[in-house]
């Protein structure tokens, strides 16, 4: 086998449109990365090495067969309901949040496992009853999605039990749940906000009162939402240029690698740059719905359309509390924050978004 045989094997799976725009992300990751953190080639180098792992696990879960993806479906799901009650008995305590666990060989954190499994196991379940599908069906499939919101929320992990509340709403809603049914569902849920605003913790509801006005408490719990918007509205238009920010650069931003990255983009590259990243996220979820149009299965429509919504979720989440216009509450910009979990969820669900449009034509539609 040649090089040329050899690098059409390896490619063989993988979509090259949406590979050019991940690799895009990348590459504005790298640079924006290199800005927050004031030139550290460590910070470079350790997000290389995530990179290369992400992209190595989205390689493998391409290049498995839909039926693989089936397959693993509710062996990931229970797995990952029972490291969940793991941290809830046994899991370790971090600033004040019971979300990881200690396996021994690794320390992990269940919930974004569930990122994956809990749609993926939805779908199945909505494949195995497509013919039939009936009211009960989507009871059972809200059950599926409650246990771990719920348990994630006890840790308590209020972003990530959000995105995986609206992965699992995605599925429903491409399955076919009633407009009725979804209408009374979300006034039931603003009928029960008193005792929902109840449940939440007391950091919890300092950050949506945040949210209303920050300068309440400007140098504790409204510091980040300030500074951050100091940042954008600071950017102008055109942006004060690469490495040039001062919210970043005189460490007025807080997390300015991590959740707080849009803030620094916004700085340095302003209203112009903030169309051009946007204009990127949009070409990366434009593909994700092509080839959610394009499935060949029911499993592989609910799949698909719920990774792209999701990816969509994870952006809007973020730009939207960097902005002032949501609650902080701890989601990542994907694919340009630093960090390694967060990515390697996403390239995970990427890497299912190439198998599914590349083993369409292997599938009976």
């Amino acid at each position: 086998m040649n090089a040329r045989q050899l690098r059409q094997r390896f490619m063989l799976h993988l979509d090259p449109i949406l590979l050019a725009g991940l690799g895009a992300f990348m590459l504005v990751s790298l640079a924006l990365l290199y800005s927050a953190s004031d030139g550290s080639w460590m910070r470079i180098l350790a997000q290389l090495s995530n990179i290369a792992v992400g992209m190595l696990a989205l390689w493998v879960v391409a290049n498995m067969p839909l039926h693989w993806l089936m397959r693993i479906a509710v062996p990931m799901y229970v797995t990952g309901m029972v490291l969940l009650v793991g941290v809830a008995l046994f899991g370790e305590i971090s600033h004040g949040a019971r979300r990881w666990i200690n396996l021994g060989v690794a320390t992990i954190q269940p919930s974004e496992l569930m990122k994956i499994a809990v749609p993926l196991m939805m779908a199945w379940y909505f494949e195995k009853n497509e013919a039939t599908l009936r009211l009960r069906n989507f009871v059972v499939a809200v059950i599926l999605l409650l246990l771990p919101v719920g348990l994630i929320l006890r840790q308590p992990d209020l972003g990530t039990s959000i995105l995986i509340a609206a992965s699992g709403f995605y599925v429903l809603f491409l399955a076919g749940l009633s407009w009725r049914i979804m209408l009374a569902a979300t006034l039931a849920a603003l009928a029960s906000a008193p005792f929902l605003w109840s449940m939440l913790h007391e950091y919890q509801r300092h950050r949506i009162l945040m949210l209303f006005d920050p300068e309440q408490d400007a140098l504790g719990k409204g510091y980040h939402s300030i500074q951050s918007m100091i940042a954008i509205g600071s950017g102008g238009v055109l942006g004060k240029g690469f490495m040039n920010g001062t919210q970043t650069h005189l460490d007025f931003l807080p997390e300015r690698t991590t959740d707080f990255i849009f803030a620094v983009w916004s700085e340095e590259f302003g209203l112009l740059g903030n169309l051009l990243l946007l204009g990127l996220y949009a070409f990366v979820i434009g593909r994700g719905f092509i080839i959610t149009a394009n499935a060949s299965t029911y499993f592989t429509r609910l799949m698909a359309g719920s990774i792209t919504l999701t990816f969509f979720t994870y952006a809007f989440v973020n730009m939207g509390m960097v902005s002032g216009i949501l609650p902080v509450v701890g989601v990542p910009l994907p694919l340009i924050s630093y960090g390694g979990t967060s990515l390697l969820t996403l390239m995970l669900g990427f890497g299912m978004l190439m198998s599914i449009n590349s083993h369409k034509q292997l599938v009976k539609t």
